[in-house]
């Protein structure tokens, strides 16, 4: 590596929050800044950052996730924000979704060498994976795309009354004014932005959350899901 893309030692604070599971998170830092890099996953210039603005930014997510549910994180690309989360949540149930091959690749490596054993990894796309996976108490996504495009992704794969989380940045208040219509056709009953990571990320981690009532999707994917749970229903029954 060249010195612009040195991996910085980890901050204490990460310490305090990876806690029994410090190592695992230096050794996926380590991945992201060598594989990560060489594999295109991660831009160079994000390496000496990847503490603050990556792996800490991610794993402060948990402070809004309940105990105990079902997650899945689209796009999750590199595992953000889903490996971190699962390295502060052992009590989560954690999908790893994402389309790309090479993504899929290291990404199962990185939950193998980390003995994630709460963690799958699943190809594919978002929008092709209702009646395929079963449905989540909790989305989790990265700025991937504007948050009405987005929620259209993430939404349909939720239980009722389940939410999205999506890390945004300072545009978060004026993406929820613009995609209000969008998100309420999607069956969303409420958003809001919080901000998490006191004491641990400067500035603040900002999270959008989306919650949906007892139709999520709203009524276009009503009939996409009630297909999908009789076309199940009819494999158990062969």
């Amino acid at each position: 590596m060249t010195e612009a893309e040195e991996l910085p030692q980890a901050p204490e604070q990460a310490r305090e929050v990876f806690g029994e599971f410090f190592p695992e998170a230096v050794r996926y830092a380590e991945l992201l800044a060598d594989a990560g890099v060489k594999r295109g996953l991660i831009g160079p210039r994000e390496v000496p950052r990847l503490w603050e603005r990556h792996l800490l930014n991610c794993a402060v997510l948990s402070e809004v996730v309940p105990e105990g549910v079902t997650v899945c994180d689209v796009g999750s690309g590199a595992g953000l924000p889903g490996i971190p989360l699962a390295l502060v949540r052992p009590d989560l149930k954690i999908t790893l979704l994402e389309p790309l091959l090479r993504r899929t690749n290291f990404l199962q490596e990185v939950v193998e060498l980390l003995g994630l054993d709460h963690v799958t990894v699943v190809r594919g796309r978002a929008e092709e994976m209702l009646g395929k996976l079963p449905p989540v108490h909790v989305v989790t996504a990265r700025a991937v795309a504007p948050l009405d495009r987005l929620a259209s992704w993430g939404v349909p794969l939720l239980r009722p009354y389940g939410e999205m989380l999506a890390l945004k940045g300072d545009t978060a208040e004026e993406e929820i004014t613009s995609a209000r219509a969008a998100l309420s056709k999607l069956g969303v009953v409420k958003t809001s932005v919080l901000h998490v990571g006191a004491g641990v990320v400067d500035p603040l981690s900002t999270v959008v959350r989306v919650e949906v009532g007892e139709s999520p999707g709203g009524v276009r994917f009503a009939a996409k899901r009630a297909k999908a749970a009789r076309s199940g229903r009819s494999r158990r029954r062969r």
